[in-house]
Order: structure tokens, then sequence, then C-alpha cells
């Protein structure tokens, strides 16, 4: 694994790590739950593009994200409709109006589990 892939990781992992304390939390805090869900699929993404010498665009747009790794790597097809629910926690979640509720922070945080498995499986890394 090169230097900067490496980087990527642990930055996908300290999300992780902090969505995992947040939904931990009493009361539960939904709308960081999913923007850190969000960010660490983001991250991990990009680490396996540049693992792959592809280029990681300054997006928040994991579909897009996505469609890139597919063109290498079929194996996450199947995340395209749950990654494509995740991108709006990078932005729209942050502002007032608009509220994730328990059953989305759930969801982000199942996805976000079975993609990071994957991801990290693709990369190499074993736990």
């Amino acid at each position: 694994m090169n230097k900067l892939t490496a980087e990527w990781v642990r930055k996908a992992e300290v999300d992780w790590q902090v969505a995992q304390r947040l939904a931990a939390e009493k009361p539960r805090l939904n709308d960081p739950i999913c923007f850190h869900c969000q960010q660490a699929v983001e991250k991990y993404l990009k680490a396996l593009m540049q693992e792959y010498g592809l280029v990681a665009q300054r997006t928040h747009n994991l579909g897009m994200l996505l469609t890139q790794v597919l063109s290498l790597d079929q194996s996450l097809s199947r995340f395209r409709m749950r990654v494509d629910r995740l991108t709006d926690y990078a932005v729209d979640y942050r502002y007032p109006g608009i509220h994730a509720t328990t059953r989305q922070s759930q969801s982000a945080m199942k996805t976000t589990t079975q993609l990071r498995g994957e991801l990290r499986r693709l990369l190499g890394l074993t736990k």
C-alpha cells in the first residue's frame, strides 16, 4: 500500500470511529452519525482509487467515486443505491431544516460497516 493510500485509510478510520462513538451516545446524534459515515466511505473510496492509480477528485459525490472504481473492479456494484443515499449526508444534513432520523443513521451505519469491510478487503487490510 502506498503512503497516500495509507493516509486516506487513516482518515477514513477516524471518521468511522467518530460515527461509532456517536451511535453509542444517548440521545442518538443522527446528523453527525450520517455525516461521518459518508465521510468514512468517501475516504475509503478515495484510498482505493489512489491504490488503483486513479485520481481522487475533490467531491463528496460517492456515486461518482464509485463509478470510477467500478471501471476497474465491479465487485462493489451492489452498493450503488446505498452510496447514493449516503452522499446526501455530506452537505445537506449539516444545515438547518433537514434532520436525519434514527432509522437513517442506523442504515448509514449498516451500509458503512458493509462497504468498509469490502473496501478494506480490496485494499488487502484484514481487520
